[in-house]
């Protein structure tokens, strides 16, 4: 007997990301896509004026922007990103994000040794 694997969220469909996640008033959302040992995929949306206070990961991160626009700020550089656009956080920089207007973003951290 054949056993058949449960399908995976998302696996063989396709998705629109901005659909995946709701922004709420006062707060950032985020819902995981993929969650495995060598990285993350995790989608944000960041209502007007939230962010993420400054911090470092040990990874790069690649940041797309879906909708929005946002300020990142690399080693105290703030980088304006808008909606369609992406940026690389270069592991070990500190980085911080805000929401200039509500934006949603998925973010992608592969990790390495």
């Amino acid at each position: 007997m054949v056993k058949k694997e449960e399908k995976k969220e998302f696996s063989e469909e396709a998705v629109r990301l901005g659909e995946l996640v709701e922004y709420q008033e006062g707060a950032v959302v985020s819902r995981t896509i993929i969650d495995k040992g060598v990285g993350t995929v995790t989608l944000f949306a960041f209502d007007r004026g939230q962010g993420l206070s400054e911090h470092t990961v040990p990874y790069d991160a690649m940041v797309y922007i879906v909708e929005g626009e946002a300020e990142i700020k690399i080693s105290g550089r703030p980088i304006r990103v808008r909606g369609g656009e992406m940026l690389v956080m270069p592991a070990g920089e500190p980085h911080a994000l805000r929401a200039i207007e509500r934006y949603k973003m998925l973010l992608i951290m592969i990790k390495s040794e």
